[in-house]
């Protein structure tokens, strides 16, 4: 991929605001005069007559002239293999997150009764070098036999997908025609909420299609991924827009229209767009071998709810709880336990779990981190080399059920008395209506510890929990083992008295 230089802009930037502002001023000034004098007043009269019956009205033309050629619909073929004899099973083979936001993926081409069927599927992308690379997302071209690109020109090129990353859902194409394409570049500063946007983009296959609005949220989390951090804009993107840009009033990149939240399968004003910066990072990675190195820490972790802050002694609920750490994993090399708290990364302050996962995953294996973490009410920290990250998540988040402030309701045994080879206390029932159930806890999870120590027979959890009721807390903290084998903390709240 060439340098990148940036794409020759006409701005109207300083005229549109001028016309906004001249408008502003003389609507206000014609208020302001008509409020002053009397209804049947002939200076009112001449003040409606003499207001600019014209105003300059703020367009994007000059702005989508210049970056439309610049955007690309996209079409796949891809030979799928239906074993259902279901005319619509590919969408079944999707990953959940997929089916759950309604996003662009085609429709097969064929009967049901032909198990062999040609899906086609079409969406857009975007072109960020002269030598002919493009973006889009992986969604689209996944499983793909065959790729052809259609300019804005209407002309139509073949291409080959130089790499993907299904974490964030990305993907780099090269268009086989050597040629000096048209190209926009990525914006560097952050988005502010508030912000206008452009789409273009492929919806419905109506190539070439521009809407507007704002950036109406950021750091949105959508369960698509490790790595979710999309902007969530308003301008209507609908099935086709995938892979499609999201420019500023500058003609820079702010982000990659990747999916949409919508009960009718049509826009609703809730879409969801990759951050330039980690389309940025991704595509250069897929340039430079194809594929995304991240670095691996080897923790399982989860967010901090206000009982685990409480049950912590910690001021606030920002930062990541490890429940567990893998063997033979960095995290197990420089010491971490479950229950350290991670609270920053290289001095960055870390927010959450997802924040966490985040930044672990920008790095790179080999990289040399230090980690800061709470451990028992003091500050620590560790020195830890990045290991290359393969088949598990950076740190894997696990979600806290819905906090309820009633009874436990637990019913308990020694867990060696249900497996020898169990320490802790096993969770034998489980009242649907107390605490315990509204946290997630199910027959079969096991105890192992109270606030930090290990736990044996029920007595101990008895003993545990009223320890920390006697020292004035107003949470205890669980280390539970769940029957799949992955260890989390639950906090309980004690009820309220009085």
């Amino acid at each position: 991929m060439s340098a990148s230089r940036s794409f020759p802009l006409s701005r109207n930037r300083n005229r549109i605001l001028a016309s906004v502002a001249a408008l502003a001023l003389a609507t206000a000034g014609a208020i302001g005069e008509g409020a002053l004098r009397a209804p049947h007043s002939a200076q009112a009269a001449d003040v409606t007559t003499s207001a600019p019956q014209h105003q300059t009205i703020p367009s994007f033309a000059p702005l989508i002239a210049h970056v439309k050629p610049a955007v690309v619909s996209v079409k796949v073929k891809i030979v799928h293999q239906d074993d259902s004899n279901n005319s619509n099973s590919q969408l079944n083979n999707l990953p959940p997150e997929l089916r759950r936001f309604f996003r662009q993926f085609g429709q097969p081409n064929g009967s049901p009764d032909n198990p062999r069927q040609v899906i086609v599927g079409e969406g857009s992308g975007f072109f960020i070098s002269s030598d002919g690379y493009i973006v889009t997302n992986n969604h689209v071209v996944q499983n793909s036999k065959s790729v052809t690109v259609t300019m804005d020109n209407g002309k139509v090129i073949d291409a080959k997908v130089v790499g993907t990353d299904p974490k964030t859902d990305l993907a780099l194409l090269k268009v086989d025609e050597p040629g000096n394409y048209p190209y926009v570049t990525f914006a560097t500063g952050e988005p502010k909420i508030g912000d206008w946007v452009l789409a273009i983009g492929n919806p419905y296959g109506l190539g070439g299609t521009v809407t507007a609005g704002i950036i109406s949220a950021e750091g949105r989390n959508i369960g698509d991924g490790p790595y979710d951090r999309f902007l969530q804009i308003d301008a209507p993107i609908n099935r086709g827009n995938s892979g499609g840009p999201a420019f500023n009033e500058d003609g820079q990149v702010v982000g990659v229209n990747t999916a949409i939240f919508s009960p009718s399968g049509g826009s609703v004003g809730i879409g969801f767009a990759i951050p330039a910066d980690t389309v940025n990072q991704v595509v250069t990675a897929l340039e430079h071998g194809g594929v995304v190195q991240r670095g691996y820490l080897g923790v399982r972790i989860q967010e901090i709810n206000p009982d685990m802050a409480e049950a912590l002694g910690l001021k606030s609920k920002e930062g990541a709880i490890v429940a567990s750490t893998m063997s033979g994993t960095p995290a197990v090399d420089a010491g971490l336990q479950a229950g350290d708290v991670i609270t920053k990364v290289n001095g960055k302050e870390v927010k959450d779990a997802g924040d966490l996962t985040r930044q672990i995953g920008a790095m790179k294996p080999g990289d040399k981190v230090q980690i800061s973490f709470i451990r028992k009410g003091a500050e620590k920290t560790a020195e830890v080399t990045l290991a290359p990250q393969e088949n598990e998540t950076v740190a894997k988040a696990q979600s806290n059920a819905p906090e309820e402030p009633q009874g436990f309701g637990l019913e308990l045994a020694p867990a060696h008395e249900i497996d020898p080879n169990q320490k802790g206390v096993a969770v034998t029932g489980v009242d649907p209506a107390g605490q315990a159930a509204q946290k997630g806890l199910a027959k079969g999870d096991v105890i192992l510890e109270i606030d930090g120590k290990p736990v044996s027979t029920p007595g101990d959890v008895n003993s545990g929990i009223a320890t920390a009721k006697q020292t004035g807390k107003k949470a205890v903290m669980m280390r539970v083992r769940t029957a799949d084998g992955n260890d989390r903390f639950v906090a309980f709240a004690f009820p309220k008295v009085g």
